[in-house]
């Protein structure tokens, strides 16, 4: 693999670079939330799942979720961080309609994880290496809804209190493919860990973009923020419009006010929102009521020890023992679910590595494909793992050819059933009796004697004859059969 140039904008004045650092605020995979027993579910009736800590009642205190401790632990294992032996829980002091208690419980100066990196994959084999400032434990403000009453807002404390890591990339990104495929690869993280879905569309994970851009070069511009992106397209766009805007800006002779702006996905472009906060804005201070956040190495190994494979070490394991490429591992890795099921696969044909890359084919170009198709995701496939692997093995063992196996695959996706119970019932078998096959290599020749003279000059149009008898055999003959016996027909 090659490393990531960095891709610079053209501008009227010249090239330019964008510079981006990404907050990325993922819902920690908990039954409760950070500091009460409240239930962390979605989609509850609004303030039905509240405690009196979560709506700051008068002498509430909170306690701290040993869970989620673990989770952001084995999260930033996964991120190859440092743990923090030690931690502090801040105040973060701000008033807003959401945050009941009028300041957010959040890690500041001592956070629970500290610094790490992340290896993303780019197109034509490049890779880039983004570090990791921090991932620390916060409180989730509530909901506002702006939507169900003309004239007054709404608020929904069913969110306020769910555990959030804030993950602090440093400001390595430098264009939006990187930037996508950061999200992309944390979130694919978190899943296999199992410590955040993930779900964007819920809210599960979202992130917070702060772009800048200089000439090649020079010192960091002026960075705004870009607030609550949930979808890793408008991610995309939100970076590209930025960056644009910014260099229209400068180049124009006027200055970057370094402020908080939205996306507005319908107009495609961002907009201002306020002036920027800084740290010191939010008069951070240790939270009174909480202790410093202490564990042993011993706990921090016990979760190492119990972590799961991850991505990068399951694509170079399906690399090395299977033969595949390593595009092909990173389609089969991205998903944690997709790996299951490709090993699944390759579990019920006995892990023989010849069928690795067949495997890796059928699911990739086959299966994939026809649920992209279709807008399904692998946990709803028509066909599961056992079903593939039978019609692979019967490819495998000849009693199919590939022509048929993709009639039969389209039988098992639309009606289900056993594959090898259906070949049977439906006479689908290859013919590899070589009489049967003879008779229809004889009436082709015979019914096209000027293509089998001119074979001998023109080797290459021996494929036309296959395609021939093939087609005449309904797909059932077997192809190594049929080339050998036109070899030993046309003389070749």
């Amino acid at each position: 693999m090659s490393t990531a140039t960095h891709k610079l904008l053209k501008g009227a004045t010249g090239d330019w670079e964008v510079v981006i650092g990404m907050e990325i605020h993922a819902q920690v995979t908990s039954n409760s939330k950070l500091f009460s027993g409240a239930s962390t579910a979605f989609g509850g009736e609004p303030n039905s799942h509240v405690s009196l800590v979560d709506a700051a009642m008068p002498g509430m205190l909170p306690v701290i979720n040993e869970e989620c401790v673990r989770q952001a632990v084995r999260t930033g294992l996964g991120l190859n961080a440092q743990i923090n032996l030690r931690s502090v829980f801040d105040r973060k002091n701000y008033f807003y309609p959401d945050l009941p208690q009028g300041y957010q419980i959040s890690q500041y100066k001592s956070p629970i994880v500290g610094e790490g990196e992340v290896i993303v994959e780019l197109e034509g084999g490049r890779t880039a290496t983004v570090g990791i400032e921090r991932l620390h434990l916060e409180q989730d403000p509530a909901k506002m809804q702006h939507d169900k009453l003309p004239s007054l807002s709404l608020i929904d404390l069913n969110r306020c209190g769910v555990a959030l890591m804030e993950i602090v990339s440093k400001p390595d990104i430098r264009d939006a493919e990187q930037a996508k495929a950061y999200v992309s690869k944390l979130r694919s993280i978190m899943r296999y860990l199992g410590t955040c879905d993930g779900d964007m569309e819920k809210g599960s994970l979202r992130a917070d973009v702060n772009v800048s851009v200089r000439k090649p070069g020079a010192p960091l511009g002026t960075r705004c923020e870009i607030k609550n992106l949930n979808s890793i397209t408008f991610i995309g766009q939100a970076i590209e419009y930025e960056a644009r805007r910014q260099i229209e800006i400068l180049e124009d002779g006027g200055k970057i006010d370094q402020e908080t702006r939205l996306y507005d996905p319908n107009k495609g472009e961002t907009r201002s929102l306020r002036s920027k906060e800084e740290a010191h804005d939010y008069r951070y201070f240790p939270d009174p009521d909480l202790l410093p956040l202490e564990f042993s190495q011993e706990f921090v190994d016990a979760l190492k020890a119990k972590l799961p494979e991850l991505p990068d070490q399951k694509k170079t394991r399906f690399v090395a023992d299977f033969g595949l490429s390593a595009y092909d591992a990173s389609v089969l890795v991205a998903e944690r679910e997709s790996a299951v099921f490709y090993e699944t696969v390759l579990d019920k044909l006995g892990n023989r590595v010849r069928d690795g890359k067949m495997a890796a084919n059928w699911v990739i170009n086959e299966l994939f494909g026809r649920l992209n198709k279709e807008g399904r995701d692998i946990t709803g496939s028509p066909v599961n793992a056992e079903q593939l692997a039978a019609i692979i093995d019967l490819i495998g063992e000849g009693t199919i050819s590939g022509k048929i196996a993709k009639d039969l695959f389209e039988i098992v996706w639309q009606e289900g059933g056993d594959p090898r119970a259906l070949v049977e019932s439906r006479g689908m078998k290859q013919v590899t009796d070589l009489s049967a096959i003879e008779k229809v290599v004889d009436d082709i020749i015979a019914a096209n004697p000027d293509k089998a003279a001119q074979v001998k000059d023109k080797p290459q149009s021996l494929g036309w004859f296959v395609g021939q008898v093939m087609k005449a055999s309904g797909g059932k003959a077997n192809p190594q059969s049929v080339n050998d016996l036109l070899k030993s027909k046309l003389g070749i």
